[in-house]
């Protein structure tokens, strides 16, 4: 392989996209990132990303021989190239490989980014060497990439593995996707911040978090104040490691994975949502599985993970 072989990976976020060459080493070459402004066609986001790839190239004299394209994208469907009515994005259905491969003919391939993750964990990450994992992804809300036999699940339609959107609890909170007790309103940065609100309403005793208001309050606080000893804080990461927990029991019974991977924002609160998350597992598990699987955080650094995600998407393509 040559030293200036490359794959193209593409982030799209509602805010912002993500774009940088990766090599098959892991290391990101003229990266960048722009405004995705989706109340503007896909094709001009595609227009501006290989305009500043260009100039990018030129200005550190790169030539680089890109092999394909990997795209993360909300609802990002590997079958058909399609997104399709994402959230976050004024897109309603749009053929993104399509896009990508009117600038660049070379191979190209779509999912979602929860499932670019497990492969850019799979490739570069904690998980290198292991053919049956489930990647979580905890930010405001929860995906989920699932790898089994060393292949990552795309199911029948291309939309398999949305853990996020298991039921929990009946007739519980009331989710983004319109259903009641999904997983994600109680393990997700929103979902933190909802049973912390809970538990302040519920629960005797004092906080810090009381005087916060709910748009102000963030992961990171409801962390520090666990450092500090607080109690709702403390209580709010143990129900969510409950509750996680318990799910990911379930999910140990249906593919009984070497690992279970967490990443994001929400995995950065380290011993408090991992210590209470892998005790309540245990507590649900069939007792064939217990002490099997590990739960440990991702290897992935978050300010390259949604690039390289994409581009271990191409790079598995590829190989």
């Amino acid at each position: 392989m040559a030293t200036n072989d490359f794959v193209l990976g593409i982030d799209i976020g509602g805010t912002n996209t993500k774009v940088g060459l990766v090599d098959k080493k892991a290391k990101i070459h003229a990266r960048f990132d722009l405004p995705t402004a989706s109340e503007k066609p896909a094709s001009d986001l595609f227009e501006r990303i290989f305009k500043k790839l260009d100039e990018h190239c030129k200005q550190y004299e790169l030539s680089p021989h890109i092999l394909g394209i990997g795209i993360g994208a909300p609802n990002g469907n590997y079958f058909t190239g399609l997104i399709e009515k994402p959230p976050n994005l004024k897109w309603n259905r749009v053929n993104l490989v399509a896009l990508a491969q009117e600038h660049l003919n070379v191979p190209a391939a779509l999912t979602n980014d929860a499932n670019a993750a497990a492969l850019g964990e799979m490739l570069f990450g904690v998980a290198r060497g292991m053919k049956n994992f489930i990647e979580i992804t905890l930010g405001t809300g929860l995906g989920s990439g699932i790898i089994v036999n060393g292949q990552l699940v795309y199911g029948h339609d291309g939309y398999a593995g949305e853990m996020g959107h298991v039921i929990v609890e009946k007739n519980g909170r009331l989710c983004g996707c319109g259903r009641r007790g999904c997983l994600e309103t109680y393990v997700s940065a929103t979902g933190l911040k909802r049973t912390v609100f809970e538990l302040l309403a519920s629960e005797n005793g004092t906080s810090i978090l009381h005087d916060i208001p709910f748009n102000d309050l963030t992961s990171k606080m409801v962390y520090d104040a666990a450092l500090k000893g607080d109690p709702i804080a403390i209580k709010s990461f143990d129900y969510t490691g409950q509750i996680l927990g318990r799910a990911l029991a379930d999910a140990v019974a249906y593919l009984s994975p070497q690992a279970i991977v967490l990443f994001g924002g929400l995995a950065a609160a380290g011993d408090f949502i991992f210590i209470p998350t892998k005790k309540y597992m245990e507590d649900n598990l069939l007792p064939i599985y217990r002490n099997k699987v590990k739960i440990i955080p991702s290897g992935l650094p978050e300010s390259d993970a949604a690039i390289l995600g994409a581009a271990a998407l191409i790079w598995n393509e590829l190989d």
